[in-house]
């Protein structure tokens, strides 16, 4: 009787282990690289969204002052803040804002500190109101 259970236990064999420990080990060398590239990613869109939204606030200042605001959003692990004439800009976490006023237009200027790229945009009539990486 004891003999029989020897014989009929089931299980996995040790070679069947290694061979999911190896496809485990694969994907995770697949995976691991394309993880760094999308927080890059992440990084950039939340300084382009700040950017953006620094649009509308300096279009919002316009309005109830008649000239563009100039002054910079330094970045602050909580995100930092600027008062823009009675408005307030709140930037992302770590990403830090810079606008610079003109007589007809403005540039505004941002970047994540974890990330290698600075997005701007220009709306003077020589410039590019687009957000683009500068």
């Amino acid at each position: 009787m004891l003999r029989k259970q020897l014989h009929d236990s089931k299980g996995f064999t040790l070679i069947e282990l290694l061979i999911v420990v190896v496809i485990i080990g694969i994907l995770a060398a697949i995976a691991i690289p394309q993880f760094a590239s999308t927080k890059e990613k992440a990084y950039d869109a939340s300084a382009k969204s700040d950017v953006r939204n620094m649009m509308a606030g300096q279009e919002a200042h316009f309005s109830n002052n008649n000239s563009y605001w100039s002054g910079s959003v330094s970045a602050a692990t909580d995100g930092g803040t600027a008062d823009m004439g009675g408005d307030i800009f709140r930037a992302s976490p770590n990403v830090a804002v810079t606008a610079t006023s003109a007589t007809n237009g403005y540039t505004i200027t941002g970047k994540h500190t974890a990330s290698g790229a600075s997005w701007c945009t220009d709306t003077t009539p020589s410039g590019n109101s687009n957000v683009k990486k500068c």
